[in-house]
């Protein structure tokens, strides 16, 4: 499933190709026509993020709201000379036109969505009711993070389940979570309510760093200049999920700090993945 910071680089996509422009908007599958046909013709306003959710902004306060889910794709094309004809099931398309001039070829831009979980049109009441269901979103100015950190003092759920709560914290997905957690050498089954305040504020500003290197680049990486291939000789990372990694999906391989071979298992239905040396289990003083 995409992380947070791949739907705010998608909102900015979508901004910087439509935003301000008559577009076109069409469900050549079919499932989303009728709401289609409401902001077919209109200004499209821009594109925001909250977490994993998108919100594209037509007038009259209607938001078109995209949850990619698992499988879901959302391909932005910018002046390109042609639109294709729509393959397989998109969801929904939204076109725009340059205006063509004297001697110059119109040029097009399109957008198709494919495969997503979600794709309705919502009021701003209804955009407003997904915001406050989600904690808060480390890619967004307005975030707090003493929000997320109410929720996990007060929880003995384990820390690497309750960072992948979107209701605790909104865009962290199992990459982020598994690479924030080896950083910060914490175990992925502690108690969120034997963290201090002291050690979330660290693990919160060292996230927003991370993602919006995320946004900017288009990949996660999470390894510090010391562990890089280049620094460290080794050959570069090879998964389709790119970028370079601490734990995430390197079972078995040597921790690139210690030589510890990385450990995996289920957490709330989803893999974790940690360093058993760098990540000792947490034990309570007062059990000692």
């Amino acid at each position: 499933m995409p992380e947070g910071h791949t739907l705010h680089r998608l909102a900015d996509e979508i901004t910087a190709t439509f935003a301000g422009r008559v577009v076109r908007a069409g469900s050549p599958q079919g499932r989303f026509a009728d709401s289609a046909a409401l902001v077919d013709g209109q200004v499209l306003v821009g594109a925001e993020a909250w977490g994993k959710h998108l919100f594209i902004a037509f007038p009259d306060e209607r938001f078109v709201h995209v949850h990619l889910g698992l499988y879901g794709k959302f391909d932005v094309h910018a002046e390109v000379e042609h639109v294709p004809e729509a393959v397989g099931a998109v969801r929904l398309r939204i076109t725009a036109t340059t205006r063509q001039s004297r001697g110059v070829e119109a040029r097009f831009s399109y957008a198709d969505l494919r495969g997503a979980t979600t794709c309705e049109l919502v009021t701003r009441e209804q955009r407003q009711a997904i915001f406050d269901r989600s904690g808060p979103d480390p890619l967004r100015p307005d975030a707090d993070p003493m929000l997320a950190w109410e929720r996990i003092r007060r929880s003995k759920a384990p820390i690497g389940g309750l960072l992948m709560d979107q209701s605790v914290l909104a865009g962290v997905g199992n990459v982020y979570r598994a690479e924030l957690l080896f950083r910060h050498r914490m175990h992925p089954l502690r108690p969120g309510n034997t963290l201090r305040v002291g050690q979330w504020r660290a693990m919160w500003d060292d996230l927003v760093e991370l993602m919006q290197e995320g946004v900017r680049t288009g990949r996660i990486d999470t390894v510090r200049p010391e562990h890089t291939p280049e620094a460290m000789g080794r050959p570069p990372r090879k998964d389709d999920h790119g970028g370079e990694v601490y734990v995430y999906r390197r079972t078995n391989q040597p921790c690139l700090v210690c030589g510890t071979s990385i450990r995996t298992e289920e957490l709330q239905g989803r893999n974790v993945f940690w360093c058993a040396h760098c990540q000792r289990r947490f034990r309570s003083r007062a059990l000692e």
